[in-house]
């Protein structure tokens, strides 16, 4: 038996504990939490866009790769029953957005998701969201104080691009590989006239700026990520030529600089897959898999999933479900789960 059938019986398996409990036991500690001190609705000003998970191969290689960018491994969760681990990691220096505060209460986390035995497995491969006919995940994406210094600095590393600064007509912009061949965006906060000739790199003024997904209808994801989900639009880009659209939505302060920002997220739309009805994006869960989902952390969950089920939302799996009471997950318009966690700030209690 391969690792690629063994991480497909353990997401099998996975998916009973979340869905089912009849049928196997609880995957993760039991949850229980005092609602003394928590508001009695949600407030989507509350609201944070807390990670993106992705599936690894070797997370030896991936923490390494993710370390070099800067960011500070936050907490591993291991799961031996469902024999997988998750890592999650973010930007934690002094300067940092959400340095110093616990992990369900920031934004611009990637988390990792490692299914044991796919290390050793040699024929075990991730989809990267990149290619026909799986395309839907793009990126994710980090701003860097001078660009070209640090594009110089992973490429000394030895760590290969997609696009290198001087491909193509786009001088502004980069795209790394992860050690699993996700594309990772690489951009500026200061225009690269600026720093041009720079050889020097600041890792601790580096951000994860932003997720990338591909959407089919971009009116229809719009909505639902603004009505739905309480985010706000904060930049629209207009490739009208090109024949594509990029909104960039999130929490908090929209006016502020995007490039300054953490937790984003990119909606790319190309005219007209939305006049198609057999057209459909790739949600990184089904086979072949790849991208697992972005999630939002919230200051109520049950009083958040309430309002979700009076907006009549599509769901992976209730908060009712199974035996895991304090995750839930969302579909969007494209199928990509979402998921919701409780930001320990408002309960003073630990999730997991």
């Amino acid at each position: 038996m391969n690792s690629t059938t063994r991480a497909a019986q353990r997401l099998k398996l996975f998916s009973s504990a979340l869905f089912n409990h009849k049928k196997t036991t609880l995957v993760r500690p039991a949850f229980t939490r005092s609602f003394a001190n928590m508001a009695a609705t949600t407030d989507v000003q509350n609201y944070k866009f807390n990670h993106s998970m992705i599936r690894v191969k070797d997370p030896k290689e991936s923490v390494k790769f993710y370390e070099f960018l800067g960011m500070s491994l936050l907490k591993k969760l291991s799961f031996p029953e469902a024999k997988f681990d998750l890592y999650f990691l973010g930007y934690d220096a002094p300067g940092a957005v959400s340095a110093g505060a616990n992990l369900w209460d920031r934004e611009g986390l990637i988390e990792l998701t490692h299914n044991y035995g796919t290390e050793s497995d040699p024929n075990y491969k991730i989809n990267n969201g990149n290619v026909e006919p799986h395309r839907g995940f793009g990126h994710t994406c980090i701003s860097v104080d001078n660009l070209q210094a640090a594009c110089q600095r992973l490429e000394d590393a030895g760590y290969k691009f997609q696009k290198k600064l001087s491909d193509g007509r786009m001088k502004h912009i980069a795209f790394a590989l992860d050690p699993d061949g996700y594309w990772v965006e690489i951009i500026g906060r200061k225009p690269v006239e600026e720093t041009e000739g720079v050889k020097e790199t600041d890792l601790k003024t580096y951000r994860m700026n932003h997720t990338m997904l591909r959407v089919k209808d971009g009116e229809k994801s719009l909505k639902f990520y603004q009505e739905v989900m309480g985010m706000k639009l904060v930049r629209t880009h207009e490739a009208k030529e090109a024949g594509f659209n990029l909104y960039f939505l999130g929490y908090g302060d929209e006016k502020q600089n995007t490039a300054d920002r953490e937790g984003l997220l990119e909606l790319t739309w190309n005219y007209g897959t939305e006049k198609d009805e057999n057209f459909s994006y790739h949600n990184g869960n089904d086979q072949p898999q790849g991208f697992g989902h972005i999630c939002v952390s919230v200051d109520n969950i049950e009083a958040a999933c309430e309002r979700l089920e009076g907006l009549k939302v599509n769901w992976k799996k209730r908060l009712t479900d199974g035996r895991m009471k304090n995750v839930a997950f969302v579909l969007d318009p494209d199928n990509y789960w979402i998921e919701l966690v409780q930001n320990e700030r408002f309960t003073g209690q630990a999730n997991f």
